[in-house]
């Protein structure tokens, strides 16, 4: 099994940044579709991929891929797919469907005729009637879309998002792999200042402290696939190693995370501290309004209220215009904000240089990117 087909899902907007994730860990051989990246590895780019991934949601076995207008196509070419080869005696194997635009609509049919499916294959290998499944978990998806079946098997169990870190949430909050997501658009670099004025529960500020330091975000937490007979363990190991070698626990970060809420700021530092980064974040209770730094360049990067629940657009709508009026104060630093709200930019006071729609959760975003000068290239004697 030295190729395998993997997908590496996303929320919508952020495929081509998890897209360069991939090629920073050296799997190039990709493709690129709504919501996923295709791409080939072998198992123990399971393990890298899962460990290192920063803003995708899962890591996926693509199984197979095939056209099913009748629970007859959908039965046969499931049952085809190679099940026994991962699939032990004594798993877990749970099926999960959607569909979209197909003649198969019935989920839940189609998720019983590829149960019956995946038990007829395993039947013929472990000649048994039946599974009594208390083993370890092999999580199966059929997705259709326009008729198209692809069959999974999800490797990493909980969401990416979940580091392990956050136990406690306060409210709207804001996944970490959006965070991540909104700090490798912004180009933002470990050797920059990073203000985040709104930071809430920590995220950003703790994401951000997390690839400054060179922390792969999975290593505080456990995935499915690491229980999984046809990965040896070793390669769990030597990924985790690996991972561990490569952190710079000796970098220097600049990174501030302030709200006007205490109770935001009291779990933004106890998620920092359970991320073993909070050395390295300043956090304080601070309204806006009195954001300053000493520094002449830099990166403003946050998630403010959108003003969602009603009768709170007006005190949305003058928080925007008060941040168009603080921000112009450091006119030598690039920010970016992500907001629902569609006269953001108006009310604001500027243009944005760029914008990029994003999804927080089903809230239908836009990223706001304002660029300011490149700090002077340092001589080099």
């Amino acid at each position: 099994m030295s190729k395998i087909q993997l997908i590496a899902t996303s929320a919508f907007g952020i495929e081509s940044v998890v897209s360069r994730e991939l090629k920073w860990l050296g799997y190039d051989d990709q493709f690129v579709e709504n919501g996923r990246v295709t791409f080939a590895g072998d198992e123990e780019a399971i393990c890298r991929t899962n460990l290192w991934l920063r803003s995708a949601d899962r890591v996926l076995v693509k199984m197979g891929e095939f056209k099913a207008l009748s629970f007859e196509e959908l039965f046969e070419q499931t049952k085809a797919l190679p099940w026994d080869e991962w699939i032990p005696e004594n798993a877990e194997f749970p099926v999960e469907g959607k569909s979209i635009d197909s003649k198969l609509f019935s989920v839940p049919d189609c998720q019983a005729i590829v149960k019956k499916a995946v038990v007829e294959k395993l039947k013929q290998k472990y000649r048994k009637e039946w599974f009594e499944e208390t083993g370890p978990r092999y999580r199966i998806e059929v997705s259709l879309l326009k008729d198209m079946a692809t069959l999974t098997l999800d490797t990493s169990g909980a969401g990416l998002h979940k580091r392990g870190y956050r136990k406690l949430v306060g409210n709207a909050p804001l996944k970490e792999t959006l965070a991540c997501a909104m700090l490798l658009i912004s180009r933002w670099k470990y050797d920059r200042v990073l203000i985040d004025p709104f930071c809430g529960t920590g995220t950003i500020p703790i994401e951000a402290a997390l690839i400054g330091l060179n922390i792969a975000p999975g290593l505080k937490r456990e995935f499915d696939a690491e229980k999984w007979q046809v990965i040896p363990g070793r390669l769990w190991v030597k990924a985790r190693e690996e991972a561990m070698d490569l952190i710079r626990k000796d970098q220097e970060l600049r990174i501030h995370g302030s709200d006007i809420s205490e109770e935001a700021m009291s779990l933004a530092r106890y998620h920092a501290k359970q991320a073993g980064v909070e050395s390295y974040i300043h956090l304080q209770r601070m309204p806006v309004t009195d954001i300053s730094s000493r520094y002449k360049y830099g990166f403003i990067i946050c998630n403010p209220p959108y003003g969602e629940r009603i009768g709170e657009m007006k005190e949305v709508e003058k928080l925007y215009r008060q941040m168009g009026t603080i921000f112009s104060k450091f006119d030598t630093w690039s920010y970016y904000v992500l907001t629902s709200h569609p006269e953001f930019e108006k009310l604001f006071g500027r243009k944005a240089d760029k914008r990029r729609k994003l999804y927080n959760g089903r809230i239908m975003c836009y990223y706001y990117q304002f660029f300011g000068p490149p700090p002077p290239r340092k001589n080099i004697d």
